[in-house]
């Protein structure tokens, strides 16, 4: 667990640390809200109730909104947050530049905001709490180029009105870019998923196949575009055949890793977010400055930055990542493969115990 403290001389680059058993002292109860452009991803959902969980320990209360990819409806639901008195508004944007009259209307009551994971682009936000977005998009494309360094690629981006999918689109740049230059590499089709919608991902694999062009490599903005992506492949028997690179680590992408469908996806730890940000939430709630470890420029403003570091997810090191971490359980990421394939000591551990399992060795 990464840990915070509170700092009286604002936003540093230092490592930040969370001091555990933060609370909220003999003040009023804290309120906060939380406003979620989407739950419709399974990481989502784990945000949401890790977020509610860990603030809840600290004596404060969460009322969330859920926008489902509107605009519209997340300015309504953050109106609504601010009528019941909220002391703090943490907000996951559908649309990182309509996300900005959510801030004003926060500034107005006086109630600081947090953006969380995706970025608030022209606001001023008081804090941003997030991955190293640009590095996902790098150790996608990195772990792609390993598998396949030279052939025909496909990217399947997320949303246009998600900052971070301009950031990950940035990391795959960055490191394919030089080998599209030798001629390694040939993009033959690149598409931005309007508001990640995964038939988005099936559609442009499947047009592109129909055009009869060969397809090497897939990297996809998330674990459920890549999801529709394999589908796709499936149908013309290219599943497994076709290296596949997704993100987000959920139960879903980590069996297709195991299984062989897809060769990587990224773990955020969505522990370390969730209760930082709530944490976060709570001290500047209270009136205490934060320690950061990073500075983000929104297009406007420089932005304190909690930066968190994401972590590429194989075959190989899977055990020692998500499983490890508890963030799956072994017999969920290996439900659909064979038990002679299994990691033969974890299934031990699993079975036997810990003890029991290492005299067996």
């Amino acid at each position: 667990m990464v840990l915070f403290s509170a700092s009286l001389s604002g936003c540093s680059e230092n490592n930040p640390s969370i001091e555990k058993g933060v609370s909220v002292g003999n003040t009023k109860k804290i309120k906060i809200g939380f406003s979620m452009g989407t739950l419709q991803e399974e990481r989502w959902q784990r945000d949401r109730d890790i977020f509610v969980a860990k603030a809840n320990e600290l004596g404060a209360e969460v009322i969330v909104q859920n926008a489902n990819n509107s605009s519209d409806d997340q300015y309504s639901q953050v109106k609504y947050l601010l009528e019941q008195d909220i002391d703090i508004l943490a907000v996951v944007p559908h649309d990182a530049i309509s996300a900005s009259s959510i801030v004003q209307l926060a500034k107005k009551e006086g109630v600081k905001v947090i953006s969380y994971d995706r970025l608030v682009k022209n606001a001023g936000v008081d804090v941003y709490i997030s991955f190293d977005n640009v590095k996902v998009g790098e150790l996608m494309a990195e772990y792609t180029i390993e598998k396949v360094p030279k052939g025909n690629y496909v990217i399947i981006n997320g949303a246009k009105t998600d900052n971070n999918t301009s950031l990950f689109n940035k990391g795959y740049k960055k490191i394919l870019d030089p080998y599209v230059e030798k001629g390694d590499i040939d993009i033959v089709s690149e598409i931005w998923a309007e508001d990640w919608v995964p038939e988005e991902a099936y559609k442009c694999i499947e047009q592109t196949l129909k055009k009869g062009e060969r397809i090497d490599a897939v990297i996809a903005g998330n674990d459920t575009l890549a999801a529709s992506a394999i589908q796709a492949l499936a149908e013309r028997r290219l599943a497994g055949k076709v290296a596949v690179a997704g993100h987000d680590a959920d139960l879903a992408g980590c069996q297709r890793v195991v299984e062989g469908t897809q060769h990587m996806t990224i773990y955020k730890p969505i522990d370390i977010i969730a209760q930082s940000a709530a944490v976060i939430a709570v001290q500047l709630a209270k009136g205490q400055d934060i320690l950061c470890n990073s500075k983000i420029n929104d297009g406007k403003y420089d932005i304190p930055y909690y930066m968190i570091k994401p972590i590429a997810v194989t075959r190989e090191n899977i055990v020692e990542t998500v499983i490890q971490d508890g963030f799956h359980k072994l017999e969920d990421v290996f439900r659909n493969v064979p038990k002679s394939q299994w990691p033969k000591e974890q299934w031990d551990r699993e079975i036997y115990g810990e003890e029991n399992a290492v005299d067996k060795q």
